[in-house]
């Protein structure tokens, strides 16, 4: 499970202009500029898309289950068949609090 990102150089914010280590540089400069959010879309999460579905009752669930009788060598068994059919997605949710991109390139830590 390796990770997506790139490492060419000026992709990753940190990754300044050399290996002085000079605050005033132009890498900086730009990654400054990129997690201000200057250029490219926004890092923060207002909507998603839910996972879960509505049945004809109008109930709300990811996953819903008709119980069913079956006689096998004359015995009763009771079996659960799922419902696949006539469920309606719930559609884009709006989120409580605001998340970040999972594309930040940015690591967050807490100290």
């Amino acid at each position: 499970m390796g990770g997506s990102g790139s490492k060419a150089k000026g992709v990753w914010p940190f990754s300044g202009s050399g290996a002085s280590g000079d605050p005033g540089s132009e890498g900086n400069e730009q990654c400054v500029a990129r997690l201000r959010g200057a250029k490219g879309p926004t890092r923060l999460i207002f909507t998603r898309r839910s996972s879960l579905y509505y049945d004809e009752d109008g109930d709300l669930a990811h996953e819903f289950y008709e119980e069913t009788v079956v006689t096998k060598n004359g015995r009763k068994r009771a079996k659960l068949k799922r419902i696949q059919k006539n469920l309606i997605p719930q559609g884009i949710v709006r989120l409580d609090h605001p998340r970040l991109h999972f594309d930040l390139p940015v690591v967050l830590c807490e100290m």
